[in-house]
């Protein structure tokens, strides 16, 4: 089986980080995968998206040109890559900072208010991994076991604080109905 997952922002909402972050616990896994960030020239405001390739079997290309999974985290990502979308396929959006709605009538679609819980729960900026909470829960790309050692891959051992909350994050999002 393979997945091919989109994440796509702005710079500075831990676009990159999310997406690091399921390609690691797809290697704790034991499963096939890529990682291919893209990001442009500004440190915060510009695009950034983060293609994730999970699977049982080799990747033969990084590049993700029709999802299974598409993580939207502002709305110039979802109108770019709503079409793209494989059909069948699910859309998360965080609707905190998207207002529409998407207009396909054939994929499953999740609306999130990921910024706004993350500020509401003392959360900072960690509305990246409470929409990956939300998608391991509905998409079933990887395990919950073992989610303390893949965020443990990804935290910087100069920041040990950020290792909590970034569980907590996971956490509410897997618990968002």
């Amino acid at each position: 089986m393979t997945t091919q997952i989109l994440i796509a922002g702005f710079g500075g909402q831990g676009i990159l980080f999310v997406g690091k972050f399921l390609a690691n616990k797809g290697l704790l896994e034991g499963r096939q995968l890529s990682w291919l960030p893209s990001y442009g020239p500004e440190m915060r405001g510009g695009t950034a998206n983060c293609s994730v390739v999970l699977s049982d079997d080799p990747v033969g290309s990084p590049i993700v040109h029709k999802p299974d999974v598409l993580i939207a985290m502002n709305l110039p990502s979802l109108d770019k890559y709503e079409s793209a979308v494989v059909p069948g396929g699910t859309i998360l959006v965080d609707s905190t900072l998207i207002e529409r709605k998407v207009t396909r009538t054939d994929v499953k679609v999740f609306y999130v208010p990921a910024t706004r819980l993350a500020q509401q729960n003392g959360l900072g900026n960690l509305g990246n991994m409470i929409m990956m909470g939300k998608t391991i829960r509905e998409c079933a790309l990887v395990s919950r076991e073992g989610i303390e050692d893949a965020v443990r891959t990804v935290v910087s051992a100069k920041h040990p604080e950020l290792y909590d909350v970034n569980l907590k994050a996971l956490q509410l999002g897997y618990e968002f109905v």
